[in-house]
């Protein structure tokens, strides 16, 4: 499976398409700029005479009032399958005295029509970081070379990083980061074979309550190795302070289940999200039955049936290739 549409959303902003060149699209009347996070995407398989990113931005620079500009949401960019997002990222970090009110930057809003999820070439994101400290709103498509040194930021409050497979050393470096505010973290661990080699002593530093002191929502989804993720949540002292445990999306079955039933209570949650995984209807509601009259919203939806081939059983993350 893969995502099925663009961000619509973004920092609580209707996603506006910044439009293409030339009378058709200067026609388009522009929003108030400070009303929507603008979609800045070059095709990802560009043909002569496309506009490229590196042209697209300094053209949004002289069209829009850009001091107002609260989100950016950059899409494609040309074979973002072999050229990273450094280019693109250095571009934002020189602009940032044009962007004084840039709170929110999502990179890389792509489907699998542009680029596979797992083919994204990343970069060093940390820049955006250090050059806008009032970053509230930090989200990432794709891991490909996806680089996140440990670093302090004040203001950042959400913290998504989307991919088909999160490499150990990544996870290890954001949770080596000093952020105070940080209230939503979401990290998509994604498939071994597309690079997740995340292990449970690489979510220690996240999953040990010492860091993240604002942490209220933590999204650990996505994951074929699901069960193991559920048995490190269940005694992680960060959970404890938590309003809602996301681990959604994975290959979570019965005896990931029975860890999060045998581990610390989980009755001060406000929501527990485990949809799209493979427990059974009899684990699933257990665990519904076991949380639900505290007023915990437990999500199982989306439940799914293991697949049997040439004697083997398998399963599958919700967004793969």
């Amino acid at each position: 499976m893969t995502i099925g549409n663009y961000l619509r959303e973004f920092h609580d902003l209707p996603v506006f398409e910044f439009p293409a060149p030339g009378a058709e699209g200067a026609a388009r009347e522009l929003p108030d700029p400070a009303s929507v996070a603008w979609r800045l995407s070059a095709a990802t398989y560009a043909e002569p005479g496309d506009e490229e990113w590196e042209e697209l931005f300094p053209r949004f620079l002289d069209t829009v009032d850009t001091a107002k500009v609260r989100a950016v949401v950059v899409g494609g960019w040309n074979e973002a399958y072999e050229n990273s997002s450094a280019a693109i990222v250095e571009a934002l970090v020189a602009a940032r005295d044009r962007l004084p009110a840039l709170e929110a930057v999502f990179l890389g809003d792509m489907l699998s029509e542009d680029c596979e999820i797992s083919w994204i070439i990343q970069s060093d994101v940390t820049p955006l970081l250090a050059a806008y400290p009032g970053l509230l709103d930090l989200g990432v498509r794709g891991a490909g070379e996806l680089a996140f040194p440990p670093m302090r930021h004040e203001a950042l409050r959400r913290l998504v990083v989307q991919s088909g497979g999160l490499p150990g050393s990544v996870v290890r470096d954001i949770g080596a980061c000093d952020f105070p505010a940080l209230e939503h973290l979401e990290l998509w661990l994604g498939r071994d074979d597309y690079g997740n080699d995340c292990t449970p002593a690489d979510l220690e530093p996240i999953l040990a309550g010492t860091r993240l002191p604002a942490l209220r929502y933590l999204g650990l989804r996505n994951s074929d190795t699901q069960d193991e993720v559920a048995a490190a949540v269940a005694h992680a002292p960060v959970v404890t302070r938590l309003e809602e445990l996301d681990l959604s999306m994975g290959e979570l079955t019965d005896q990931g289940a029975e860890a999060l039933l045998a581990g610390q209570p989980l009755t001060h949650l406000r929501r527990l999200g485990l949809a799209h995984h493979f427990m059974s209807e009899e684990a699933a509601g257990r665990i519904t039955a076991a949380l639900a009259p505290h007023g915990v919203a437990v999500d199982v939806s989306d439940r799914q049936v293991p697949e049997e081939y040439n004697g083997r059983t398998w399963r599958y993350t919700a967004v793969g290739e």
